[in-house]
Protein backbone atom coordinates (compact mmCIF):
# COMPACT_ATOMS: atom_id res chain seq x y z
CA UNK A 1 0.00 0.00 0.00
CA UNK A 2 1.42 3.44 -0.88
CA UNK A 3 2.37 5.81 1.94
CA UNK A 4 2.04 9.57 2.30
CA UNK A 5 5.56 10.95 2.66
CA UNK A 6 6.63 14.46 3.65
CA UNK A 7 9.99 14.88 1.92
CA UNK A 8 11.89 18.16 2.23
CA UNK A 9 15.35 19.65 2.26
CA UNK A 10 15.99 21.57 5.46
CA UNK A 11 18.87 23.49 7.03
CA UNK A 12 20.39 22.29 10.28
CA UNK A 13 18.43 25.02 12.07
CA UNK A 14 15.10 23.95 10.54
CA UNK A 15 14.53 26.22 7.53
CA UNK A 16 13.40 25.12 4.08
CA UNK A 17 14.36 28.49 2.61
CA UNK A 18 16.16 31.59 3.77
CA UNK A 19 15.08 35.22 3.43
CA UNK A 20 13.61 36.13 0.01
CA UNK A 21 13.05 32.41 -0.69
CA UNK A 22 16.83 31.82 -0.90
CA UNK A 23 17.78 28.15 -1.33
CA UNK A 24 21.35 28.75 -2.52
CA UNK A 25 22.54 26.90 0.61
CA UNK A 26 21.02 23.63 -0.69
CA UNK A 27 23.94 21.30 -1.34
CA UNK A 28 22.76 19.22 -4.29
CA UNK A 29 25.53 17.44 -6.17
CA UNK A 30 25.30 14.61 -8.73
CA UNK A 31 25.04 11.89 -6.05
CA UNK A 32 22.18 13.56 -4.18
CA UNK A 33 20.38 14.61 -7.36
CA UNK A 34 20.49 11.03 -8.67
CA UNK A 35 19.11 9.86 -5.31
CA UNK A 36 16.22 12.35 -5.68
CA UNK A 37 15.60 11.10 -9.23
CA UNK A 38 15.47 7.51 -8.02
CA UNK A 39 13.17 8.31 -5.07
CA UNK A 40 10.82 10.68 -6.89
CA UNK A 41 10.72 8.44 -9.95
CA UNK A 42 9.08 5.73 -7.82
CA UNK A 43 6.35 8.03 -6.51
CA UNK A 44 2.72 7.88 -7.54
CA UNK A 45 1.62 11.50 -7.00
CA UNK A 46 3.24 14.82 -6.05
CA UNK A 47 1.18 16.91 -3.57
CA UNK A 48 2.12 20.54 -3.00
CA UNK A 49 0.86 24.05 -2.54
CA UNK A 50 0.85 26.79 -5.14
CA UNK A 51 4.26 28.22 -4.21
CA UNK A 52 6.09 24.89 -4.49
CA UNK A 53 4.27 24.02 -7.73
CA UNK A 54 5.08 27.39 -9.33
CA UNK A 55 8.73 27.12 -8.28
CA UNK A 56 9.02 23.70 -9.89
CA UNK A 57 6.93 24.63 -12.97
CA UNK A 58 9.15 27.64 -13.57
CA UNK A 59 12.15 25.44 -14.37
CA UNK A 60 11.55 21.71 -14.75
CA UNK A 61 9.14 21.42 -17.71
CA UNK A 62 11.85 22.44 -20.20
CA UNK A 63 15.06 21.87 -18.22
CA UNK A 64 16.05 18.97 -20.47
CA UNK A 65 15.85 21.21 -23.58
CA UNK A 66 18.88 23.18 -22.36
CA UNK A 67 21.96 21.85 -24.21
CA UNK A 68 23.98 22.56 -21.06
CA UNK A 69 21.78 20.28 -18.91
CA UNK A 70 23.58 17.25 -17.54
CA UNK A 71 22.05 13.78 -17.74
CA UNK A 72 20.74 13.81 -14.15
CA UNK A 73 18.98 17.16 -14.65
CA UNK A 74 17.48 16.03 -17.95
CA UNK A 75 16.26 12.81 -16.34
CA UNK A 76 14.52 14.71 -13.52
CA UNK A 77 12.77 17.03 -15.99
CA UNK A 78 11.10 14.00 -17.58
CA UNK A 79 10.22 12.50 -14.20
CA UNK A 80 8.63 15.77 -13.02
CA UNK A 81 6.60 16.30 -16.19
CA UNK A 82 5.17 12.78 -16.18
CA UNK A 83 4.21 12.42 -12.52
CA UNK A 84 0.62 13.30 -11.62
CA UNK A 85 0.50 16.39 -9.42
CA UNK A 86 -2.13 17.79 -7.06
CA UNK A 87 -1.74 21.48 -6.28
CA UNK A 88 -3.62 22.71 -3.20
CA UNK A 89 -4.52 26.35 -3.81
CA UNK A 90 -7.49 28.64 -3.29
CA UNK A 91 -6.11 31.18 -5.79
CA UNK A 92 -4.44 29.29 -8.67
CA UNK A 93 -6.97 29.17 -11.53
CA UNK A 94 -5.37 26.19 -13.29
CA UNK A 95 -2.15 24.19 -13.48
CA UNK A 96 -0.31 22.46 -16.29
CA UNK A 97 2.14 19.60 -16.65
CA UNK A 98 -0.11 16.77 -15.49
CA UNK A 99 -1.38 18.81 -12.53
CA UNK A 100 -4.82 19.25 -10.98
CA UNK A 101 -5.77 22.16 -8.73
CA UNK A 102 -7.69 21.23 -5.58
CA UNK A 103 -9.07 23.96 -3.30
CA UNK A 104 -9.05 22.18 0.09
CA UNK A 105 -7.24 19.25 1.74
CA UNK A 106 -10.02 16.77 2.44
CA UNK A 107 -8.68 13.70 4.30
CA UNK A 108 -11.17 11.28 2.70
CA UNK A 109 -10.14 12.46 -0.77
CA UNK A 110 -6.45 12.09 0.10
CA UNK A 111 -7.04 8.53 1.34
CA UNK A 112 -8.91 7.67 -1.88
CA UNK A 113 -6.06 9.16 -3.94
CA UNK A 114 -3.54 7.12 -1.96
CA UNK A 115 -5.49 3.90 -2.43
CA UNK A 116 -5.47 4.39 -6.22
CA UNK A 117 -1.83 5.51 -6.53
CA UNK A 118 0.89 3.40 -8.16
CA UNK A 119 3.45 4.58 -5.58
CA UNK A 120 3.90 6.74 -2.50
CA UNK A 121 2.42 10.23 -2.37
CA UNK A 122 4.99 12.99 -1.84
CA UNK A 123 3.97 16.03 0.18
CA UNK A 124 6.12 19.13 -0.33
CA UNK A 125 6.06 22.62 1.10
CA UNK A 126 5.75 24.00 4.62
CA UNK A 127 2.08 25.02 4.47
CA UNK A 128 0.71 21.86 2.86
CA UNK A 129 3.12 19.67 4.83
CA UNK A 130 2.06 21.25 8.10
CA UNK A 131 -1.62 20.76 7.28
CA UNK A 132 -1.07 17.11 6.33
CA UNK A 133 0.75 16.59 9.64
CA UNK A 134 -2.01 18.36 11.59
CA UNK A 135 -4.61 16.12 9.93
CA UNK A 136 -2.61 12.97 10.79
CA UNK A 137 -2.12 12.08 7.13
CA UNK A 138 1.70 11.88 7.02
CA UNK A 139 3.04 8.36 7.46
CA UNK A 140 6.70 9.04 6.83
CA UNK A 141 9.09 12.00 6.97
CA UNK A 142 12.20 12.12 4.80
CA UNK A 143 14.24 15.10 5.86
CA UNK A 144 17.40 15.97 3.95
CA UNK A 145 19.41 18.03 6.45
CA UNK A 146 21.88 20.28 4.64
CA UNK A 147 25.10 21.41 6.39
CA UNK A 148 24.01 25.04 6.68
CA UNK A 149 22.69 27.44 9.30
CA UNK A 150 20.25 29.86 7.68
CA UNK A 151 19.15 31.90 10.70
CA UNK A 152 15.80 33.07 9.32
CA UNK A 153 13.32 32.40 6.55
CA UNK A 154 10.59 29.78 6.22
CA UNK A 155 10.64 27.06 8.86
CA UNK A 156 9.64 23.53 7.96
CA UNK A 157 7.70 23.30 11.23
CA UNK A 158 6.65 26.85 12.19
CA UNK A 159 6.52 27.72 15.87
CA UNK A 160 3.05 27.34 17.32
CA UNK A 161 1.97 24.79 14.71
CA UNK A 162 -0.69 22.47 16.09
CA UNK A 163 1.10 19.20 15.27
CA UNK A 164 2.35 16.41 17.45
CA UNK A 165 3.69 13.05 16.37
CA UNK A 166 5.77 10.25 17.81
CA UNK A 167 8.47 9.28 15.34
CA UNK A 168 10.56 6.16 14.87
CA UNK A 169 13.81 6.19 12.92
CA UNK A 170 13.64 4.01 9.81
CA UNK A 171 16.87 5.04 8.09
CA UNK A 172 19.70 7.52 8.19
CA UNK A 173 22.21 8.07 5.43
CA UNK A 174 25.11 10.45 4.98
CA UNK A 175 25.82 11.66 1.46
CA UNK A 176 29.30 12.62 0.28
CA UNK A 177 28.42 16.32 0.29
CA UNK A 178 27.49 16.30 4.01
CA UNK A 179 23.71 16.14 3.56
CA UNK A 180 22.10 13.69 5.99
CA UNK A 181 18.85 11.86 5.23
CA UNK A 182 16.73 11.26 8.33
CA UNK A 183 13.79 9.01 7.53
CA UNK A 184 11.10 8.59 10.18
CA UNK A 185 7.83 6.73 10.41
CA UNK A 186 4.99 8.48 12.24
CA UNK A 187 2.35 7.24 14.63
CA UNK A 188 -0.29 8.82 12.37
CA UNK A 189 -1.11 7.85 8.87
CA UNK A 190 -3.86 7.77 6.37
CA UNK A 191 -5.74 4.55 6.24
CA UNK A 192 -9.36 3.84 5.49
CA UNK A 193 -9.94 3.50 9.23
CA UNK A 194 -8.21 6.71 10.36
CA UNK A 195 -9.73 9.24 7.98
Amino acid sequence: MPKIVLMMSVSLDGYIEGPDKDISWHTVDAELHQHFNDEIGRLGVLLSGRVMYELMADFWPTADADPEADAVTAEFAGIWRELPKVVYSRTLPRAEWNATVVREIVPEEVVALKEGARGDLWVGGAGVGGEFLRLGLVEELRLYVHPALVGQGTRLFPEGTDIAASLRLIENRVFGNGVVLLRYGTDGGASSDSA
